[in-house]
């Protein structure tokens, strides 16, 4: 049954799902005292405690949750049609003709699922891939996301070596920083000004012989009439030790979510503490 209902969003136009999402969003708002928390509270941390952007907050993420049949189960060509601009292809374009590996990151801001077709329609691209937690959406997210010629890599060891090998084809590969990793594959460093464990898995990657670092995020217009994506040079240098590229990349995502805040995704529990994880140094502090 849920599958045939995704599939009849899909065939719904792109405008319809955003409305609907939109309601969806402000429900979920309205009932869920946990989701509001999380969202008023990361609001908060990062310096924008808004009861207005709130509401926006949660409208856009309703938007990003009924725009996934439209996305994944229409042709590839209809998907690419909804970007309605583009602004800063050129430094993609330009490491391309260098030979250079390209790096692309994307946060949960905005539509990232538009800006991976949009690439891949373009240039190889290979994006990191977790199975999602509902079994039935995996063959469509996985028709969805290999469009063009987007390739997918599994989230572990095996998938490393993958992105790695795109990279040394000179080929573009692209992760979401913010996405919190699992025991020891991370490190605590800021994010909006409190510690946050963050994937080194980004800044390993930047650190790879021959790469361009390009920050990006695909922009939902409003009333379903597409999407704009972005690409940026990196707000910050992206050097020195796993660490220290680790804190520039959540420096560089900060950037990105000033120009669209209420296209992040607050309701993420971005300052979680994996299971197995070392607690942070404050609070490892506090511990001792």
């Amino acid at each position: 049954m849920e599958t045939f209902i995704f599939r009849l969003a899909g065939r719904l136009p792109l405008p319809f799902l955003h409305a609907l999402g939109v309601v969806l969003g402000w429900l979920t708002y309205l009932i869920s005292a946990r989701y509001r928390r999380t969202l008023h509270a990361n609001l908060a941390t990062a310096g924008m405690p808004s009861s207005r952007l709130a509401w926006a907050t949660a409208a856009e993420a309703g938007k990003g949750a009924m725009e996934l049949p439209f996305l994944w189960l229409r042709s590839h060509d209809q998907v690419v049609a909804t970007v309605r601009g583009v602004e800063g292809w050129e430094r993609v374009e330009q490491a391309w003709a260098q030979g250079r590996g390209i790096l692309l990151l994307t946060p949960h801001l905005g539509c990232f699922e538009i800006s991976a077709q949009y690439i891949g329609d373009r240039i190889p691209l290979t994006g990191l891939y977790r199975p999602p937690k509902k079994a039935w959406l995996a063959p469509l997210m996985e028709r969805g996301r290999t469009a063009g010629r987007v390739k997918m890599a599994s989230a572990d060891l095996a998938g490393v070596r993958v992105l790695l090998k795109a990279l040394r084809k000179h080929e573009s590969i692209g992760i979401l920083p913010d996405q919190v990793p699992g025991k020891g594959e991370g490190v605590w460093v800021d994010f909006f000004g409190r510690p946050a464990y963050t994937m080194t898995l980004a800044a390993r990657m930047s650190e790879a012989p021959g790469v361009t670092t390009v920050m990006m995020y695909g922009k939902r217009l409003p009333r379903g009439r597409g999407y704009v994506i972005r690409f940026f040079e990196p707000d910050v240098p992206i050097e020195g030790s796993t660490e220290q590229r680790a804190l520039a990349i959540n420096r560089c995502v900060e950037a990105l979510i000033r120009r669209e805040p209420a296209q992040y995704l607050w309701s993420y529990n971005r300052y979680k503490r994996p299971a197995g994880a070392e607690p942070p140094p404050e609070a490892a502090r506090r511990e001792a």
